[in-house]
């Protein structure tokens, strides 16, 4: 079995999260599972950098189409990794 892996780098998560939402969002049927990371500063405060975390499947179109569109934003790196 091969996994297909998506991991966004997204660093200002406040002026980015809702376009990189939008984008998830439009691509969602292409998504078994997403976990989001961020470090906490301390108890009060959080890190503007965080990682996503995509277990994908699909066309390989259509996924090369959701990380075109993520690469375009502004602070937003993405990898694509198949195991």
């Amino acid at each position: 079995m091969e996994y297909k892996i998506v991991l966004i780098k997204v660093e200002k998560r406040t002026s980015s999260a809702s376009e990189v939402q939008k984008i998830l969002t439009d691509y969602g049927s292409n998504i078994r599972v997403r976990l989001g990371l961020h470090d906490c500063v301390d108890n009060n405060n959080c890190s503007s950098c965080g990682l996503i975390f995509l277990e994908i499947c699909g066309d390989e179109a259509v996924i090369g189409k959701m990380i075109d569109a993520l690469n375009v934003l502004k602070g937003i790196s993405v990898k694509y990794l198949k195991i």
